[in-house]
């Protein structure tokens, strides 16, 4: 063992940190003594010193040297011999798999000289000079970028033709002739491997799947075996169980006298697994049972790469494969049926994000014809409809429906909630259309920067899509079809809609049980947000143990807008008055409906939190409005009223100015409404002999003294409604000073609810709503994000506020119950930081309830199982 580089014998499949992926997976499989050709791996240490001084660190090319030549000793062969040679392959491997994102070189050592001798010793001419044009073709493609289509254009057919051409290709490109020195191939090629870490595609797929960009690779140097040399030889992959499916069984694809790269590259059609059999069968019987070796080794599907070379079978690869998310619940279950892991460790095997793929329906693909343009895939899912352009139209349609906006706002929701997708111009996956859409598990493409939006139609180049024509629009891909495309509905949906039986299904069989399992050892509470009913009734299907989060501005809109502008309006205070009494039989029969679905489980009832203003029409709009009455001799009326409100109340700020608790305390009586319509219908409730559990929250408290106010004030209103049960008050923190002060605030509140929303709007300094384009591509481009604030929670910035709240307001109140029902409660790895802080309960949208209790089952036994998910 040494510093930069070990031997196959000297690692183990533990060692990932070190030796990468590949590197001890091949250590281990020669522990195992299975036959795996003789090499050695070069540390990720090695790399990451390269990477840092662009140059090979000292002593490494030594140690490959000391390594190298006991290899030789081992096979009697010598790297460079012109007579017999030492042929070696060079391969990249990180810690995490990342298929085909870094590079591979076969074949090195061959030149003019060696390749004759390859030719003698193998008794096979067109063999060496197919070798030889291999490692040209690769060595020039990845240590000297010549383009492959460079190599590609030539129509030279024989090798040794193929050699020549390619040879001049080279140094055409390069300026050099092809290097003739085996050392110096090895070298460049190591060093190759190195710089591929840092090319865009590996760099691009390391910010998509979360991995590390500072790992780096370590690098695989093995003596080659060869697939090519005849009928008798031959590559393949194999795995241990269906990677689509998950059904037990060897599944995989093998193709005779052909290397590894020419199953990947599908130049040449592969036959089943299964064939080998036949043509093979010694091969075959031996692969089966190492097959079996590593799955009870590694406990978990594994994925193989072999070659036989004139019937003798060597293994190049292993690694717990890669599979669909639907696989990945049904191998989970199955290694628990068969006693190889425990439930514990099952729930470690499958993820929330892969339930969420389960979850949303999706195109077939076969029958889909060119998009028309491809968005931002804001939301997962596949949705069909007619085209509408506005929420009215939506509404009122018969059949189902995209909306299409150049951008959404709140006015919209209506029309968002009857249509089957959305579709906007602007915005991004963090923009209102995808925030909102993903919350009610609509299907949302953002950011349509082709779609030219009219009044009744749009436009892509010169194609137009009118009112009524069909679109679909896929919100896993961003893309945009013309006409209807088939559907597929998802089952884990519809189970957990109790639509459907677990009973006979693999795969809903495994959901069932992970599920099961998850609740039962899961510490977090899951909660919804839900503003109506419905919402209610169906976040208690999915498994809600209560709402969370009731945000009591959406009653207020559709027909209810009038009332709203009487209150705005009101000139008097018995004005007010009227409109506030009208507005109180209206939340009353909403609360009640919501305490019906949520029987015996929590209901927290948000008090108004947006500005007034922002039921009234846009500022624009009216002064449109206005000047076009004023320009024909017209009475403005109605609408000039509407406009001097909308004038009088316009804040160059509206997130920071009059909203949330201010509201409360600057109109009177406001506050004292909907405290007093919770209450009675609480009372009723009871009276109908039901279990309602209401909690009341006020949002953007800043300061105690904001909160005893509107707490004394509730409390009075409470006491005069006879009948209703308990009633506990709570604030959402969202300011960044609440988080600081929780310790003082906590002395008048019940209870906490994080509204990261919002708290990360305020402790990064930008708005949601405007980053998207501005600069968050840029940002994500440049790794100040590894991802959106907005989609996964900040921990060093916002959870670090969040862990201050957590502990100031427990060493105040040591039982206050503390949530978060912003965004962030439906992502996996936010629910997952929830968990390790303390709080007792996450509230998402229903939609996303699974997701969460999933999360909370795998937070919760995560660290004992000893199992790396990715």
């Amino acid at each position: 063992m040494s510093g930069y580089v070990y031997d196959f014998i000297d690692g183990n499949k533990d060692l990932k940190d070190l030796l990468g992926g590949k590197g001890a997976n091949l250590a281990e499989m020669t522990r195992m003594g299975l036959p795996v050709p003789p090499g050695f791996t070069i540390t990720t240490e090695a790399c990451r010193a390269y990477l840092r001084f662009g140059a090979m660190p000292a002593g490494l090319l030594t140690e490959v040297e000391q390594h190298l030549q006991a290899m030789q000793a081992g096979l009697g062969k010598a790297f460079g011999d012109p007579s017999d040679p030492l042929l070696l392959s060079v391969r990249s491997g990180g810690k995490f798999s990342m298929p085909g994102m870094m590079e591979t070189i076969l074949d090195i050592g061959l030149n003019d000289r060696s390749v004759l001798g390859l030719a003698r010793q193998s008794g096979d001419e067109r063999f060496a000079w197919d070798s030889y044009r291999r490692l040209i073709q690769m060595f020039g493609r990845t240590v000297f970028d010549v383009p492959a289509a460079a190599f590609d254009a030539e129509s030279a057919t024989e090798p040794r033709d193929l050699v020549r051409v390619y040879k001049k290709v080279f140094e055409t490109y390069t300026g050099r002739v092809f290097p003739q020195a085996p050392h110096e191939q090895l070298f460049l090629a190591i060093g190759a491997v190195f710089k591929s870490w840092n090319a865009d595609r590996a760099v691009l797929y390391r910010r998509q799947e979360r991995i590390p960009q500072d790992l780096g690779t370590a690098v695989n140097v093995m003596a080659m075996v060869f697939g090519n040399r005849g009928a008798d030889s031959g590559t393949g992959v194999a795995f241990t169980r269906d990677p689509a499916t998950g059904r037990r069984g060897s599944y995989g694809d093998y193709l005779p006298d052909a290397q590894g790269e020419d199953v990947v590259a599908g130049i040449r059609n592969t036959m089943p697994l299964n064939d080998l059999s036949e043509r093979d069968p010694v091969s075959y019987t031996q692969l089966l049972s190492i097959m079996e070796r590593l799955e009870q080794r590694y406990r978990d599907l594994c994925d193989i790469e072999f070659t036989i070379e004139h019937g003798k079978l060597w293994m190049l690869q292993t690694r717990v494969g890669k599979r669909t998310a639907a696989a990945a619940f049904v191998i989970a279950a199955q290694l628990v049926e068969e006693g190889v892991i425990t439930l514990d460790e099952a729930l470690q095997r499958v993820t929330g994000e892969q339930l969420a793929q389960l979850m949303f329906p999706s195109f077939d693909e076969s029958a889909a014809p060119e998009p028309l343009t491809t968005g931002v895939p804001a939301s997962p899912g596949a949705a069909v409809g007619a085209v509408v352009f506005d929420s009215a139209a939506a509404v009122a349609a018969d059949g189902p429906v995209i909306l299409v906006r150049r951008e959404t706002n709140p006015d919209d929701l209506p029309g968002m909630i009857a249509a089957q997708g959305i579709l906007t111009a602007r915005g991004g996956k963090t923009s209102h259309a995808a925030v909102v859409a993903r919350g009610m598990g609509k299907t949302c493409v953002c950011g349509a920067e082709q779609v030219q939006i009219g009044t009744d139609s749009f436009t892509v180049g010169n194609r137009v899509v009118r009112a009524g024509d069909v679109i679909s629009i896929d919100g896993a891909t961003g893309r945009v079809f013309p006409g209807p495309v088939p559907v597929r509905p998802s089952r884990v949906v519809r189970f957990f809609e109790k639509q459907l039986s677990a009973y006979g299904d693999p795969l809903l069989s495994a959901v069932e049980r992970l599920m099961t399992h998850a609740d039962h050892v899961a510490r977090l509470g899951v909660h919804a947000n839900a503003d109506t009913g419905d919402d209610a009734a169906r976040a208690r299907r999915f498994g809600a143990t209560g709402v969370g989060l009731c945000r009591t501005e959406h009653m207020f809109l559709g027909d209810r807008r009038v009332l709203v502008e009487r209150l705005i309006l009101a000139a008097t205070d018995g004005e007010r008055d009227e409109a506030l009494a009208a507005l109180l039989p209206l939340q009353r029969a909403d609360f009640e409906r919501l305490f019906t679905e949520m029987d015996g489980l929590p209901v927290t009832v948000r008090l108004i939190d947006p500005p007034l203003h922002e039921f009234l029409p846009p500022l624009e709009e009216l002064t449109a409005r206005v000047a076009t009455a004023e320009a024909l001799g017209e009475d403005t009326g109605h609408a000039g009223v509407l406009l001097n409100a909308v004038r009088r109340m316009h804040e160059s700020n509206p997130m920071l100015g009059l909203r949330g608790v201010r509201l409360g305390l600057v109109i009177p009586g406001l506050f004292a409404m909907q405290v007093r319509a919770v209450a009675q219908a609480a009372a009723a409730r009871v009276a109908a002999g039901g279990d309602p559990r209401p909690e009341i929250m006020v949002p953007l408290v800043a300061t105690i003294q904001e909160l005893e106010i509107v707490r004394a004030e509730a409390e009075s209103v409470l006491a005069s409604v006879p009948g209703a049960p308990p009633i506990r008050i709570g604030t959402m923190i969202e300011v960044p000073r609440a988080a600081l002060t929780a310790g003082e605030i906590a002395a008048a509140a019940d209870f906490f609810s994080f509204g990261t929303n919002d708290l990360t709007q305020m402790t990064w300094g930008f708005s949601r709503d405007d980053v998207e384009g501005a600069f968050f591509g840029r940002y994500l481009e440049l790794g100040v994000f590894a991802t959106s604030p907005f989609e996964t929670i900040d921990p060093a910035g916002v959870g670090e506020l969040v862990r201050i709240a957590v502990e100031r307001g427990r060493a105040t109140r040591p039982e206050l119950t503390v949530g978060v029902c912003g965004e962030h409660g439906g992502d996996p790895a936010s629910v997952r930081f929830f968990h390790e802080a303390g709080l007792d309960y996450v509230s998402c949208s229903p939609f996303r309830v699974p997701i969460a209790r999933l999360e909370a089952g795998r937070a919760a036994v995560a660290g004992t199982t000893g199992s790396d998910s990715r």
